[in-house]
């Protein structure tokens, strides 16, 4: 028997509007934010003191009209202060995350390649029909730079000084002389900072990205390393002679089609006392948990949608994990699984990642 529709609740339309509308708002904000960043006018504005659209236009070489319309529409957004009489200024604290270089906290780089994350989507519903996703070169080489830059900083100013010494014996194994490898090195900012640091160890990229490996032979050569070696993970994979004392992987096991096969893969590989260090998304167990506890989730599935999940769903028969699906209880039992002892959760005050010490 049909049911009787449900009366329209007006107050429940009016949220309803107020929140796609919201939704719609943040995609013209991220344009804007986009913008910002690749004209070079949060970089301008960092440390300028209020300035008028007039005198923006003039230190960027832009034209006033269009910069007068974006600085209006950062200042009603809340990015930019109006101090009054048509006068804007970028606060210190917001340019710590958009134009400070030297910014652990800097994240404009996770907007740097809008414009292939958007085309991406175009292409996303014939991965909803045969379920087959794209890898991350479907964004091109700014794809590649993007993540760079989301992560480069942290790498650059936290990895060396702050995360390693964490680790038991690590340091002191590295600056004896050991080998290391990152799988899912990307354009291989974490790698160059460890080879610049510890001279005296050989280190070790793994990546399928063709992008991210040009990318990172780039980044080699103008650090100048030469302790440093890349591989295309498709041709030349990870050794399993049990040879390498530190072995990371930061924010890709998530990203795998196969990532239980590849955490035997670093078992074998792995020195009976070296470390795994992992570094993955934030998470809980259950949809339910992460609806009521992690105010990231509703992003990270969209990040899960256009680029997590469908790295990890771009071969047959991949398993799909998904931006939130490589949570501690996963990781946890997947390293035991595969035959790993120890497991020690880190706290590096990051709102985004976890990070795991794993040993045999």
């Amino acid at each position: 028997m049909a049911t009787e529709p449900r009366p329209i609740d007006p107050a429940k339309v009016k949220a309803g509007g107020e929140r796609i509308f919201g939704y719609l708002k943040g995609m013209g904000v991220s344009a804007m934010i986009y913008l910002g960043d690749k004209l070079g006018l949060y970089q301008a504005l960092h440390g300028a003191g209020p300035v008028t659209s007039e005198e923006l236009a003039k230190k960027t070489g832009l034209h006033e009209r269009w910069i007068r319309e974006w600085i209006r529409g950062q200042a009603a957004a809340g990015i930019i202060d109006y101090q009054g009489d048509e006068r804007f200024e970028l606060s210190p604290e917001i340019g710590m995350f958009l134009a400070d270089s030297n910014s652990p906290k800097l994240a404009v780089g996770i907007f740097s390649d809008l414009p292939q994350r958007m085309a991406v989507v175009e292409r996303l519903p014939q991965a909803f029909k045969t379920g087959i996703g794209l890898n991350y070169d479907a964004r091109g080489p700014e794809g590649a730079r993007g993540i760079e830059r989301v992560f480069g900083n942290w790498y650059r100013f936290t990895l060396v000084s702050q995360v390693l010494p964490k680790l038991d014996g690590v340091v002191s194994k590295l600056q004896a002389g050991a080998k290391a490898a990152d799988i899912g090195c990307g354009s291989g900012v974490a790698l160059v900072e460890m080879a610049k640091a510890f001279p005296q160890s050989a280190f070790h990229g793994y990546d399928i990205s063709q992008h991210a490996l040009a990318r990172a032979e780039e980044n080699k050569v103008q650090a100048g390393v030469k302790n440093l070696t890349f591989h295309d993970a498709k041709v030349d994979g990870l050794s399993t002679d049990a040879s390498f004392d530190l072995i990371t992987t930061f924010d890709c096991i998530h990203d795998m089609t196969h990532p239980f096969e590849m955490i035997s893969v670093i078992r074998k590989a792995i020195k009976p006392d070296g470390t795994w260090f992992i570094a993955d998304v934030k998470s809980l167990p259950t949809f339910e948990e992460n609806l009521e506890k992690n105010p990231m989730t509703t992003l990270l599935y969209a990040f899960s949608v256009m680029g997590c999940m469908s790295s990890a769903l771009s071969e047959s028969g991949g398993a799909g994990l998904g931006t939130l699906g490589f949570n501690e209880a996963v990781a946890r039992q997947a390293t035991a699984g595969a035959g790993f002892t120890r497991f020690v959760r880190h706290d590096f005050e990051n709102p985004l990642n976890a990070y795991y010490e794993v040993r045999l």
